[in-house]
């Protein structure tokens, strides 16, 4: 028996386990590299682009492309790391398995709780901007649903306190009926999407898969589209000239609001590329899991990026980026009358978001599942939630749950509040997965299969960290001194107190590097994503650390004590 809180388990058990049927049968294997990456457009071209783009366009501006090539970069080096451990470890249960495998238990506990708000918390925040779109649409066709009915509680409290006048939150507020002295204020379009989407991944993976594929198909093509229509009247109506707005002093900038205008619109930057590890968990459904589902992470990241930088300069060229200011449906946005005035590409674009994001909840919808399946596996969580259905070969009894764990917090929650606390959640998991596929050893090179191309980080990496540290010097003015000056607001603290954890943490990690030669991939991916919390604010780090506070509880309560590894 090992009582450890970092016990590991040795990548043979993992596999031996994931393919073990004693748990109510296998999975089906039924997944190409196509159906993968098609996943995982389906799970990053969605909210992101549809909706929390705009936010991020109005904090960032035009430079906010900078952010999203530095996220792109973030990711490219995660994905590589997630395609190691998935070419090693062919099983579902993505971060959750790898940390398992590297780094313990108890941190494969903690993965598998953050992962628990990247799939089921972050598909909170795309069922209401899947309900924000689908409710224009309706409107364009002279359907209207009462405002207390497509509108979340929260969000109607938060912007009446705060003195609205948006003429929605009014009606919902000012309409609504009344129970037992509590207004009956509800995004019901939202709820009922999950509902459904909870039904087709019950039903199975096959079915799941074509619907999914189908509805990719649908949304690259109207997204290219956007493209070519919005960039032709970009440069045809001379409009480039708002891709270098004036800033507060009157200077022609790409990035008006400097770069802390840009960070500021990480959490939508990176909430656009949460998805692309939600193909990993698809390892017991593919068919060549070792060589295909690397292929489709790498493959949706790179086509996915190259959308979003095309979309933004359409988006910045089209529209000033001061008025994206509380714009929900930004796409949709710039073809309104008094921007470019297209109508018949407004509708086509209403009707594309209903789609693209549909997508995005069936592949989340999909993931958690899959989560809690492995996490109960290992006896961390009851057996019941690895349950997997004798028709449809589905984990049924974690998919209904995962529905509940969806469905009833859209009751009482709000976007904001479920963006930020999403993103956070997947960096930290980004970050452990990158830091764990340090300490694997290096393995031999198969035909056919991912390997993971080994660069030596011994002088590399430190010259990086040193000559990034003097770029910042010499061209940032007073950047390090002006970290140490605490007497400020409680963002700026944030930042400063994030900003000396990080270059801490990276010299620490030059150091390891010259001395243990690690791999050079796997500490861009971890620094990389390190740089991106450093962007997170100090409520979100709040929420986070309670959040990860209750699941130690329940872990020491119970997982510690249920684990396998302890009764073996």
């Amino acid at each position: 028996m090992s009582n450890s809180l970092f016990r590991t388990k040795s990548i043979e058990k993992i596999v031996s386990e994931g393919s073990d049927e004693s748990h109510g049968g296998s999975l089906k294997r039924v997944l190409t590299v196509k159906d993968l990456t098609f996943f995982g457009i389906a799970a990053i071209l969605g909210a992101g682009s549809f909706s929390s783009l705009g936010g991020a366009v109005f904090n960032g501006g035009p430079g906010v492309i900078v952010l999203f090539i530095i996220t792109g970069i973030a990711c490219a080096f995660t994905a590589f790391c997630y395609s190691d451990f998935a070419s090693r470890i062919p099983v579902a249960g993505s971060a959750y398995t790898y940390a398992y495998a590297s780094f313990g238990e108890l941190f494969a506990w903690i993965i598998g709780w953050a992962l628990i708000m990247e799939y089921s918390i972050g598909n909170i925040y795309v069922a209401y901007s899947w309900s924000d779109y689908f409710t224009s649409f309706l409107e364009r066709l002279n359907v209207h649903l009462p405002a207390y009915l497509t509108t979340s509680y929260m969000e109607t409290k938060h912007a009446i306190a705060a003195g609205t006048s948006n003429a929605e939150f009014l009606a919902a507020w000012n309409e609504s009926p009344v129970f037992a002295g509590v207004k009956f204020i509800v995004d019901l379009p939202a709820f009922i999407i999950n509902i459904l989407i909870t039904c087709l991944v019950y039903i199975g993976i096959k079915e799941s898969k074509n619907f999914s594929n189908l509805m990719v198909i649908l949304k690259l093509g109207v997204v290219f589209l956007i493209i070519v229509v919005g960039g032709y009247l970009v440069l045809h109506n001379g409009l480039t000239h708002n891709w270098l707005p004036e800033n507060t002093e009157g200077v022609k900038s790409f990035m008006p609001n400097g770069f802390k205008g840009v960070m500021a619109a990480v959490a939508g930057v990176f909430f656009a590329y949460i998805g692309f590890d939600a193909v990993s968990v698809l390892a017991e459904e593919s068919k060549d899991p070792q060589r295909d589902l690397p292929r489709g992470m790498i493959y949706s990241l790179v086509i996915c990026t190259v959308i979003y930088i095309l979309l933004t300069l359409v988006l910045t060229g089209a529209v000033h980026y001061k008025n994206f200011e509380n714009v929900g449906d930004p796409l949709a946005f710039i073809f309104e009358p008094q921007n470019l005035n297209i109508a018949w590409m407004q509708l086509l674009v209403s009707i594309c978001a209903v789609v693209a994001m549909t997508s995005v909840l069936l592949v989340f919808q999909m993931g958690q599942p899959r989560i809690w399946m492995s996490m109960s596996r290992d006896g961390l969580m009851p057996p019941i939630f690895q349950k997997i259905h004798p028709k449809f070969k589905t984990p049924s009894f974690s998919t209904i749950i995962t529905g509940i764990v969806v469905g009833i917090p859209i009751l009482f929650t709000d976007k904001t509040f479920v963006l930020d606390f999403t993103s956070i959640a997947t960096l930290f998991a980004f970050v452990l997965v990158c830091g764990g596929v340090l300490f694997l050893p290096i393995k031999e090179k198969v035909a056919g299969k991912f390997h993971l191309p080994f660069i030596s980080s011994k002088f590399i990496f430190p010259a990086i960290i040193v000559g990034s540290m003097l770029l910042v010097h010499f061209n940032v003015n007073q950047y390090f001194s002006s970290l140490f000056v605490f007497k400020t607001d409680a963002a700026t603290l944030t930042y400063n107190v994030s900003a000396i954890i990080f270059w801490i943490t990276c010299l620490i990690l030059a150091v390891g590097a010259f001395i243990k030669n690690w791999s050079l991939i796997p500490l861009m991916g971890l620094v990389t994503c390190l740089y991106l919390l450093t962007g997170m604010t100090a409520m979100n780090w709040a929420w986070f650390g309670g959040w990860l506070l209750i699941g130690l509880v329940i872990y020491l309560l119970y997982g510690y004590k249920k684990s396998k590894l302890a009764n073996s």
